[in-house]
């Protein structure tokens, strides 16, 4: 019987060589943010072209966004990854720097991976508003999206920039995007949705041009000082009609908050050595990432920038990026074959 056994286990390596069957990876995990939003399609891009080259097998797990991933990254068994705005990032660096402990416990062994790209930040208001500009929102009911998510943290910062005052708690609400538009354009208890997400927006680019009747996109007046108090922080863009056809026939201008690719310090060789495989990957697999990933893969940059006080990369992956983003820049030198070399298979 154990004869068999040892002839049948030996029968399965043997298929699996010949046939190319792989291992499975090692499980990693990555926390994005909502089923609808950019974060969680920027995860399933990692997980399908750059996981599997360093033996990871990338689970992509959705929440609340950036404060809940911080957290799960953080705590969470399994969580290597994760995608955390850069406003969610600095105000834990803030708090901790201000005598919260927990807060400082929290931020202070992670580290970036790579910064990604600008994700936009919508203002939504029913298409018969009062006002027509981000600006004009001072006293308007606005629904920030959930508690523990970025776009909560992006909300309430930007009102506070803007208007130099908290946003007061009667004005404020925490629901889920889906569920705040529907109120926002049938009971009307709420008079502005903020959206957080890289354009194309999947939660605008899945409406009815009926949209258009009833919601629409404030805009930004750079030239207005609330404005310009916001932009000491985040960043001008232009949220494209091209992307958004079904809602929008001219571009409109807006606001933005940088994504990057978040992992902790981990001092395991094992675990370093595959991040460091990871980053490799992402490397090489770069240009399949802008042709065949998410559209905001083109915005992305192989590039570790220096990063603001209280940040910092996680040196196995800055190492493998130096590397191969330097041997990336490296001109292909011509081969010149002679015939023998030609008739050997030695080059072509």
């Amino acid at each position: 019987m154990h004869r068999l056994l040892r002839n049948a286990a030996g029968f399965v390596c043997t298929f699996a060589l010949v046939h190319g069957v792989a291992s499975a990876g090692t499980p990693y995990k990555i926390v994005t943010a909502s089923e609808r939003g950019t974060y969680i399609q920027i995860g399933r891009d990692l997980a399908k072209y750059v996981a599997p080259a360093a033996d990871i097998d990338l689970e992509v797990l959705p929440s609340a966004g950036s404060s809940e991933n911080v957290q799960r990254l953080r705590y969470e068994p399994g969580v290597k990854f994760a995608l955390v705005q850069s406003d969610v990032y600095q105000a834990y660096i803030n708090q901790g720097a201000s005598g919260h402990a927990e807060a400082a416990r929290i931020i202070r062994p992670l580290r970036v991976i790579l910064p990604l790209y600008n994700e936009e930040i919508y203002f939504i208001a029913r298409a018969d508003a009062p006002y027509s500009y981000v600006h004009e929102i001072r006293d308007a009911k606005i629904n920030v999206g959930l508690l523990r998510s970025g776009t909560a943290m992006s909300a309430t910062t930007l009102y506070r920039l803007m208007f130099d005052r908290p946003l007061p708690d009667a004005n404020i609400s925490f629901l889920s995007n889906e569920e705040a538009l529907a109120r926002l354009v049938t009971d009307k208890s709420i008079d502005v949705v903020v959206v957080v997400a890289g354009q194309p927006a999947k939660l605008l680019t899945d409406m009815k041009p009926e949209a258009r009747a009833l919601i629409k996109l404030l805009k930004l007046d750079p030239k207005h000082p609330a404005s310009q108090a916001a932009l000491k922080t985040y960043f001008p863009t232009s949220v494209r009609a091209s992307l958004h056809p079904n809602l929008l026939t001219e571009d409109v201008a807006g606001l933005a908050v940088k994504a990057f690719l978040v992992t902790y310090d981990y001092n395991q060789s094992a675990t370093q050595a595959r991040l460091a495989r990871f980053a490799r990957s992402l490397c090489e697999n770069f240009g399949t990432l802008q042709a065949e990933g998410h559209p905001k893969w083109k915005e992305v940059e192989l590039a570790m920038p220096e990063l603001g006080r209280g940040w910092a990369y996680f040196p196995p992956i800055a190492r493998e990026f130096e590397r191969c983003v330097a041997a990336r820049a490296l001109p292909a030198k011509a081969k010149s074959c002679t015939t023998e070399q030609k008739i050997l298979g030695l080059c072509e």
